[in-house]
């Protein structure tokens, strides 16, 4: 009997019935009945629906659900069209890094060159010794306290003036770091940095924060550990590239790494921000190990530990490789192995790709400065500043330098204007 009973209630489930005939029936509304009163006076009737009955069929026909199957045509690469602007940023950032990299290496070696002939000038003319006097008098008549200042600001200048030229560049971006960590304790400012100084693909602003996040950290731990290893790699980047070309590379990498990034969560789904310049500094690595692999490193907390720069990189990388292969989510792997990946094939092809040939850009841009408005210069000469730099062949005095001796001598007469 119980056998029968649930055999009738299966077949009528499956047959379109209901358990709750009375719940279904207690809601059925009454039929519409003519309106005698309309007919009588000549109104014409309505023949169409009452307006509730047409707002119940437009909510039924809402809540109809999808019918299950494949997403139409254009749902499918609205998730990658989202990064066609990043990628395009990521294009015209680094071009422009480059590109002003190149001018302000010029601009800097244009301004020695013109300080080293003034000063060649002053010790022929015999000015030297008239300015010391003028500054020995001037010395003379400052207070005790104006003169503990100048003080002061000399110990200042000599301190710094004893870094190298990339401990000089670490320093200025770990000040630009430090004052990002302060902004994220402002609690007024929470918002405008996690839009801004936050990298997320799923986020309505997705170019700007690929920049900006290379300089945010959120821990002091994590700015810390970054910042000493940039610390220790400065030097022998700054050595290796040059200032300009390193800052260039430098905040390249922290775009393409971001970059590298986007593509990976995109394609996983696993979207959330990401901040820190771990990616840029793991391009300063990865170059460094890359042109000198036989360099010994250490660590800080186990000085009888060493091993090789290059056997260094590839542990590195091998972990980064399967954190991002296992899902990890302590680190963005993602952005480590672009970084990595940038910083080899830079030192390997890149520089001959772009610094190498960034020579029509420096010629173009001296032609622009010899014609600008008020400039004496000599035909091809640089203007009307007294410093005869031009980018095919320059001279200072009997030395000839060219571009070639520019980007490949790191030293030149104490101009630190080097590169691979």
């Amino acid at each position: 009997m119980t056998l029968a009973v649930f055999e009738s209630i299966k077949y009528m489930m499956n047959n379109g019935f209901t358990l709750h005939p009375q719940q279904r029936c207690g809601f059925r509304k009454e039929a519409r009945k003519p309106e005698t009163w309309k007919r009588d006076r000549g109104i014409p009737e309505e023949t169409g629906p009452r307006p509730s009955e047409a707002a119940d069929a437009v909510v039924s026909r809402k809540a109809v659900p999808p019918k299950s199957g494949p997403p139409p045509p254009g749902a499918a690469p609205r998730r990658t069209g989202k990064l066609f602007k990043p990628f395009m940023f990521t294009i015209g950032f680094t071009g422009c890094s480059f590109g002003a990299a190149a001018i302000l290496q010029y601009e800097s070696l244009k301004s020695r060159v013109k300080t080293a002939k003034n000063e060649a000038e002053q010790e022929k003319n015999g000015k030297a010794s008239q300015d010391m006097t003028y500054w020995h008098n001037w010395w003379n008549q400052l207070t005790d306290f104006q003169k503990q200042v100048i003080l002061l600001m000399s110990f200042v200048d000599d301190f710094w003036s004893s870094l190298t030229e990339g401990q000089q560049m670490a320093t200025g971006i770990i000040a630009v770091n430090a004052v990002v960590l302060c902004c994220w304790r402002i609690p007024s400012m929470q918002r405008f940095m996690v839009k801004y100084f936050t990298a997320n693909p799923a986020s309505k602003t997705r170019c700007l924060p690929m920049l900006l996040s290379t300089f945010s950290h959120y821990s002091i731990i994590h700015m810390a550990a970054n910042m000493y290893v940039l610390w220790t790699f400065s030097s022998s980047i700054v050595s290796l590239l040059g200032k300009e070309q390193f800052l260039a590379v430098y905040l390249s990498a922290g775009v393409i790494s971001t970059m590298v990034s986007y593509l990976c969560k995109t394609s996983t789904g696993r979207l959330h921000p990401s901040l820190g310049a771990s990616g840029a500094i793991m391009t300063v690595l990865a170059a460094v190990c890359t042109k000198m692999p036989e360099a010994k490193l250490g660590i800080i907390l186990l000085p009888m530990v060493s091993f090789t720069a290059g056997n260094a990189l590839k542990a590195i990388v091998a972990m980064d490789a399967a954190g991002l292969i296992m899902g990890w989510r302590l680190f963005d792997h993602a952005a480590h192995l672009g970084g990595a990946l940038f910083g080899v094939w830079y030192v390997a092809y890149g520089h001959k790709l772009m610094w190498r040939k960034r020579e029509p850009l420096v010629k173009a841009w001296h032609s622009m400065r010899s014609q600008a408005p008020g400039g004496r210069g000599r035909p091809g000469g640089s203007g009307g500043d007294g410093a005869d730099l031009d980018p095919q062949h320059s001279t200072l005095g009997s030395w000839p330098i060219t571009t070639d001796q520019v980007s490949d001598t790191p030293n030149w007469l104490g101009l630190a204007v080097g590169g691979i």
